[in-house]
C-alpha cells in the first residue's frame, strides 16, 4: 500500500491529532509524524471519517504545531518483528531492545492485534503446571493453556509473587520447550530493577522475554505493552511450537492508561470513568491465552492487577473475572501476619482444577485432599470467629483442633519462602501432614483406601 502524506493538521489535544482532507486511510494505520526540525514521532489511525483522521499520539505532543508538521500514513498497523532470539531479551513496550543489546533480526513481521481463536479449535486445558508454590499447586492448581489471574493490593508482595512464578513454573513430565513472556506496564524504576536482577541472577532469564514498561514511559505505549508481549507469545507457541507462560502486571495501570485515553477523546464514561469498552478490550488480550487442537504449543496466561481499595467489585477485577477461569486472591491480613505469599484460598478459585489434577498428571489423592483442607480450613475459620466473640474458653475439644487446624495450614502450607520451590508430591504430603491434627473420623472427603495408603 503506498504511503500518503498530509500536511494538513487541524488540530492537537494532548495524545491526539486530528489531519483534515484524507482519504484511503485505515482504521490501526500507522502514522508518522515529522516536525519542522525533522524530528519523527509515531502514532496510530484512532478514528476515520468521510475526510478527516483521529490520530492517537506515541509520543508527547510537545513541539508539534499545526503547520509545518508533515503527516504520512504507512499504509500498515502497528507490527511486531519476532524471532526465537528474542528470548533471554528485554524490550520496551514498543519492541525496542532496552537491555544494550543489538536489533533483533526478525523471521517475520506480526500484526500486535492478534487473530481471535476460534473456540472450535481451542483445546481443553488438561496438563498441571507445577509452580512451586503450595497454595496454588495444592488447592487452586493452574492448566496448561488457563487465564488464572492474581488480585492483589497495594503494598501486598505480589511483584515478589510474580518473579517466583516466572523462575520456577514448569510442566511436570513433558518434553516440549518451556519459557516465559514477562509484559510490565506502569511499574517502578525500582520493580523494574527488582525483576530484571531477580531473572539474572537465577538464571532464568535464559528463557525469558521481558516487554517492560515504566511508570514515566508514554501512557500510549502502556496499551501496547500487553499485545507486544502476547504477540510474541503466540509466535513461540504456535509457530515454535514451545509452552508460553505470559504474565501480565499490572493490569490496573494498563486499565488507567486506557481511562486517559478514553478521556482525551471525550467519550462517555462508564463505571468508575472508564470506558465502556472496558470489558471487550480486556477480553481481545486475555483471549489470546490457550491452546488449540493439533498444536504443540500453548500459552497460559496470569495478568496480575491491583485491586482499588482492596475492592473485589472494582471494575477491573470484576470484569477479568468474568472473562478468565478463576482467580488467585491476596489478603491483606494474611500479609500483616508475616505470611507469604498471603494467598487467601478460601474465595481463591481455579475452575479447570478438575481435569487437570489426579493419577498420571499429579497424584490419585490430590483432588480429595484438596476437598478436605479446604473444608477442614473453612471449618477453622469459622471457629476463629466464634472465637473472637465468645472467648476460647467456650471452644470444646473438637473446636480446638481445628483452630490449631486453620493457624497450623497457614503457617505451614500457606506460608513458604520467596525461594523455596515445592514439588507437588511435597505440597500433597504436607497437607497429609496437617491433617493429622484432625481425627480420622472427620476426614469425610477422602476415601479410606487414601487415608491408609497417604495419612500415615
Amino acid at each position: 500500500m503506498a504511503v500518503k502524506e498530509y500536511l494538513s493538521i487541524k488540530e492537537v489535544s494532548g495524545p491526539l491529532m486530528l489531519v483534515d482532507k484524507v482519504s484511503d486511510v485505515s482504521y490501526e494505520e500507522l502514522v508518522e509524524i515529522e516536525l519542522f526540525n525533522g524530528e519523527k514521532r509515531r502514532g496510530r489511525v484512532l478514528e476515520i471519517t468521510s475526510e478527516a483522521a483521529l490520530v492517537q499520539l506515541f509520543e508527547r505532543s510537545n513541539d508539534l504545531g499545526v503547520s509545518g508538521s508533515r503527516i504520512r500514513f504507512l499504509g500498515r498497523g502497528i507490527e511486531l518483528g519476532v524471532s526465537q532470539d528474542m528470548l533471554g531479551r528485554i524490550f520496551d513496550g514498543w519492541g525496542r531492545p532496552r537491555d544494550g543489546g543489538p536489533q533483533i533480526i526478525p523471521e517475520k513481521r506480526l500484526g500486535i492485534e492478534g487473530s481471535p481463536i476460534n473456540p472450535e479449535a481451542r483445546a481443553y486445558p488438561t496438563e498441571f503446571i507445577q509452580t512451586g508454590i503450595s497454595a496454588i499447586d495444592g488447592l487452586n492448581t493452574l492448566s496448561r493453556g488457563q487465564k488464572l489471574p492474581i488480585f492483589s493490593g497495594a503494598g501486598l508482595p505480589h511483584v515478589q509473587l510474580a518473579a517466583q512464578i516466572t523462575r520456577q513454573a514448569r510442566i511436570l513430565k513433558k518434553e516440549e520447550e518451556f519459557a516465559v513472556v514477562f509484559a510490565a506496564m506502569g511499574i517502578t524504576f525500582e520493580e523494574g530493577n527488582y525483576f530484571i536482577s531477580d531473572f539474572e541472577k537465577s538464571g532464568a532469564i535464559e528463557k525469558i522475554t521481558v516487554f517492560l514498561n515504566l511508570a514515566d514511559d508514554p501512557v500510549i505505549e502502556r496499551i501496547a505493552t500487553p499485545r507486544m508481549a502476547l504477540t510474541c507469545a503466540e509466535y513461540l507457541a504456535f509457530e515454535k511450537d514451545m509452552h508460553i507462560l505470559s504474565i501480565l502486571i499490572d493490569m490496573t495501570n494498563y486499565a488507567e492508561a486506557l481511562r486517559e485515553i478514553s478521556a482525551a477523546r471525550r467519550e462517555v464514561p462508564g463505571r468508575r470513568g472508564y470506558p465502556g469498552y472496558l470489558y471487550t478490550d480486556l477480553a481481545t488480550l486475555y483471549e489470546r491465552a490457550g491452546r488449540i487442537k493439533g498444536k504443540k504449543g500453548s500459552i497460559t496466561l496470569i495478568p496480575i492487577l491491583t485491586m482499588p481499595d482492596d475492592d473485589k467489585t472494582h471494575p477491573i477485577p470484576d470484569l477479568t473475572g468474568y472473562i478468565t477461569e478463576g482467580q488467585i486472591i491476596l489478603q491483606r491480613n494474611l500479609h500483616q501476619k508475616g505470611l507469604y505469599p498471603p494467598i487467601n484460598v478460601l474465595p481463591s478459585l481455579s475452575r479447570l482444577m478438575d481435569r487437570a489434577v489426579g493419577e498420571g498428571k499429579t497424584r490419585e489423592d490430590h483432588r480429595e485432599l484438596s476437598n478436605q483442607l479446604y473444608a477442614s480450613y473453612a471449618r477453622g475459620m469459622e471457629i476463629r470467629e466464634l472465637a473472637l466473640v465468645m472467648g476460647e474458653a467456650s471452644l470444646n475439644e473438637m473446636d480446638r483442633r481445628y483452630l490449631k487446624f486453620a493457624d497450623e495450614f497457614e503457617r505451614k502450607f500457606v506460608n513458604q519462602e520467596e525461594s523455596e520451590n515445592r514439588s507437588i508430591e511435597e505440597t500433597l504430603n504436607l497437607g497429609w501432614e496437617i491433617l493429622k491434627i484432625l481425627p480420622r473420623t472427620e476426614l469425610k472427603r477422602i476415601r479410606d483406601e487414601y487415608i491408609k495408603k497417604y495419612g500415615g
